[in-house]
């Protein structure tokens, strides 16, 4: 039977081929790169990627309102590390020109999240302003995954490379990947568990790598149960792109690195 994931995998190769149709993304423009992973290394407190997201195939939409530059400014003023935006147009709404807008707007590090199965979406995601790229690695074959990831480094762009279970921390770990995400979500079901990042983010973090925890994050205390199973940071999209005070959000959110939960 065909999950989510296997829909929007057969919709991205046709859009990959029109990409390449059209010659779209064969060139990059001349941006200064953010750091991320330098990012993360310097928090004391659980960073938080705070993502511009209209819609997904799982909530419907979420909010059609807000303007992406606008949204990237409020992130930064309340103190985001760095602003995850969706690119994927059918399944959440999202753009390429999204993208620029919040590149743009704030200085902080960008990262492009989309379902990257051909390099043309990395060049694309450069074009656009991106310091950070999303690489699935349950979509990808190990040797897919390398050669996007050595590709997208070699433009000067880094790599979350996406995990959700055994097997694809196994290709992660291969590639001496070091940023991982594990996400809550399963991309198959589209269902959440905060168990993905209490099993699998000691092992992360076993690898060298630095973790990042994604998706369902709603209250302060899924921030701090990501950072107990040793979090340097998590993505937060729906919860922030439906509050109204997003300075306060951020705020709740703020955890320190390591805490514990009793």
């Amino acid at each position: 039977m065909e999950t989510i994931l296997d829909s929007i995998i057969d919709r991205k190769k046709i859009e990959v081929e029109q990409l390449k149709s059209t010659g779209t993304g064969t060139s990059f423009q001349t941006y200064k790169t953010r750091s991320l992973i330098s990012q993360l290394k310097k928090e004391n407190h659980v960073s938080i990627i705070s993502e511009f997201k209209r819609a997904s195939p799982s909530k419907g939409n979420i909010n059609l309102k807000l303007e992406p530059h606008e949204q990237a400014l409020l992130y930064k003023e309340a103190g985001a590390s760095a602003v995850s935006v969706l690119t994927d147009e059918k399944g959440f709404k999202g753009s390429f020109s999204d993208l620029e807008k919040v590149r743009l707007a704030v200085d902080l590090p960008i990262l492009c999240k989309d379902f990257i199965i051909d390099k043309i979406q990395i060049d694309m995601a450069g074009k656009s302003g991106a310091d950070v790229i999303l690489l699935i690695a349950a979509v990808l074959s190990q040797a897919e995954l390398a050669s996007f990831h050595s590709y997208a480094s070699a433009k000067g762009l880094e790599c979350l490379v996406e995990i959700h279970d055994e097997t694809d921390m196994e290709k992660a770990v291969a590639i001496n990947a070091p940023l991982i995400g594990i996400n809550n979500r399963d991309l198959r079901t589209f269902e959440v568990s905060f168990a993905q990042t209490e099993r699998l983010g000691p092992l992360v973090r076993e690898s060298g790598a630095l973790l990042i925890s994604e998706s369902g994050m709603k209250t302060r205390e899924d921030v701090m149960r990501a950072a107990a199973a040793g979090a340097n940071g998590v993505l937060i999209g729906e919860t922030l792109m439906k509050s109204g005070d997003i300075a306060k959000s951020l705020k709740d959110f703020s955890v320190p690195l390591g805490v514990r939960v009793e």
